[in-house]
């Protein structure tokens, strides 16, 4: 199960609901519930010699171990997958990278087991295990029962070799991506420091961090840095001169939404810095950890009942037609939002044809005979039948995938003083933001934003604009019905400037200093209200 069932606010009440179902068949978690060894076949439980330089080993057999009857109520998911034998190369620390590598620090959230390795001029490496541990997940009391079983055996949703597909797909769709390599870790390795005991006996991915200048890859060898989620965020938040490459980001999310990647929150990113004229500063998003790509979920009766929109709408089975987009992108809306509010409808499908020319049969069957043969054998045919039948639907997809954000859009300003000019007509309202700091670094250009939003489209806009003396000039046209639009002044002396009618205008600022004639003093924030500069979406 994926650290994401974390992220999602009321997911652990109502899916215990369902759980619970299982404590009424069994009290107790259980113990040794791992395989020891991911070895598998003649030796596999003799002592691995020194020389050994790859195994036959196995993910994770013990999710296919459950009757048929237990898998009509819990799901068939990858289980054959995550059982099949495989050929794996066994990590070796000096020969993995150029220069070898050490033990770093540990990571991983509530289920991943993962470290970071160091390499020679300060590279940095990531290793993952490919099995998970979602025991954190629980609250204390459901721990040690038969709950946790359930929570763990979900990880069969996940398909453990996906990500070795992706960097063909990502490469001819023109999107940066990681290298992953699947590695086996010696029962008897002690080179990871602390973390060595979590990793003996298990396969993993291997996989470069981009976090130096070592690092860059040709489609990144512009880039003078790299930052993770939250320092990027800071820094579009605090300055104009900081930004989203908003196209490349759609081509990065339209990929993700092809492969059935639900898990795409703010966290899942590396950004690349490219440095633009006037000091500005360009970030491209750079796609890591793949663990959901392919998810298949909904083929049992319980996950069938957690997976619907009032539970869980973002576990959406990767097949041949595209589901619930709502639900695929619901786990991104915090990036989407900040990464996506410039991009239009013409965007959308511009986009989506383009990747359909770039992600053509031979690409696609390229990559996924990157899965472990006897991997392929089992599910390769049905993968690319369902990326195929994607592909073709995909400006489809995207038109979902646009309407979904264009619903109730937040657009934010930054900790510098900004003017948002509204126009409000009967069909249409058009925001265009102006930034003075943006004309100080080239003269006469303070245009930072520009987006028409369609009343067929948008039920209501936000604004909120965060720090600095922030001026909202409102001029509304429409006879009847404008589109509502709810204006937060944030922090700062920030002014209402108003012509037209106010209705179905909404003002809130802790100042309460956004005033003008004809319109109403503005409130407080709402309580659940949060601004559009924070940096998590949990």
């Amino acid at each position: 199960m994926p650290d994401s069932f974390v992220h999602y606010p009321g997911f652990c009440p109502r899916l215990l609901v369902l759980l619970g179902l299982g404590l009424t068949v069994g009290g107790c978690a259980r113990h040794n519930y791992f395989q020891p060894d991911a070895r598998v076949g003649p030796g596999s439980t003799a002592i691995l010699p020194g020389p050994a330089d790859s195994v036959l080993a196995t993910a994770g057999r013990q999710y296919n171990r459950h009757s048929k009857f237990y898998q009509f109520f819990l799901g068939r998911h990858y289980r054959r997958v995550w059982a099949a034998p495989v050929k794996v190369a066994v990590l070796n620390l000096a020969t993995a990278a150029p220069g070898g590598l050490t033990a770093g620090k540990a990571g991983g959230g509530y289920q991943s087991i993962s470290m970071t390795l160091e390499g020679a001029g300060k590279r940095e490496y990531a290793l993952r295990a490919l099995d998970k541990e979602p025991y954190k997940t629980l609250p204390l009391v459901l721990r040690h029962t038969f709950v946790l079983n359930v929570v763990r055996d979900a990880t069969s949703a996940a398909i453990p070799y996906g990500a070795l597909t992706v960097p063909p797909l990502a490469q001819a769709a023109g999107v940066p991506h990681t290298r992953p390599r699947l590695v086996y870790v010696r029962p008897d390795e002690t080179g990871l420091g602390e973390s060595s005991a979590r990793f003996q006996g298990k396969l993993a991915l291997l996989e470069e961090k981009y976090n130096n200048h070592a690092a860059r890859t040709p489609d990144l060898a512009a880039a003078v840095d790299f930052d993770g989620g939250e320092a990027m965020l800071k820094k579009v938040y605090h300055h104009p001169s900081y930004f989203i490459d908003q196209p490349a980001f759609l081509r990065a999310r339209l990929l993700d939404v092809w492969l059935g990647d639900w898990d795409r929150h703010e966290a899942q990113w590396t950004w690349a810095q490219f440095p633009e004229v006037g000091g500005r500063v360009r970030y491209v998003g750079i796609p890591k950890d793949r663990d959901q790509v392919y998810f298949r979920f909904d083929d049992g009766v319980i996950p069938w009942l957690a997976a619907r929109p009032f539970i869980a709408p973002q576990f959406q089975t990767f097949r041949n037609q595209y589901n619930n987009m709502a639900g695929l992108v619901f786990q991104a809306k915090f990036i989407d939002e900040r990464g996506l509010s410039a991009m239009t409808r013409t965007d959308f499908q511009r986009t989506a044809r383009d990747l359909q020319r770039r992600l053509p049969d031979s690409v696609i069957d390229r990559a996924l005979h990157r899965l472990p043969p006897a991997v392929f054998a089992l599910e390769g045919a049905r993968l690319g039948n369902a990326l195929k039948a994607r592909r073709e639907t995909l400006p489809q997809a995207a038109e979902e995938y646009y309407l979904t954000l264009a619903h109730e859009p937040t657009l934010g300003g930054t900790a510098e003083a900004e003017r948002f000019v509204v126009h409000r007509y009967a069909d249409s309202t058009t925001v265009l933001v102006f930034s003075k700091a943006l004309s100080q670094l080239s003269a006469g250009d303070s245009l930072r934003f520009r987006r028409t939003y369609f009343t067929a489209e948008t039920k209501a806009l936000s604004l909120d604009g965060l720090g600095g003396d922030d001026v909202f000039e409102v001029t509304t046209t429409a006879a009847r019905r404008p589109m509502p639009v709810l204006l937060y002044g944030g922090e700062g002396h920030d002014q209402l400037q108003l012509q037209g009618s106010s209705r179905r205008l909404k003002l809130f600022d802790e100042a309460s200093d956004m005033t003008a004639a004809g319109s109403h003093r503005p409130s407080l924030p709402r309580k659940k209200h949060r601004a559009y500069n924070r940096l998590n979406d949990d």
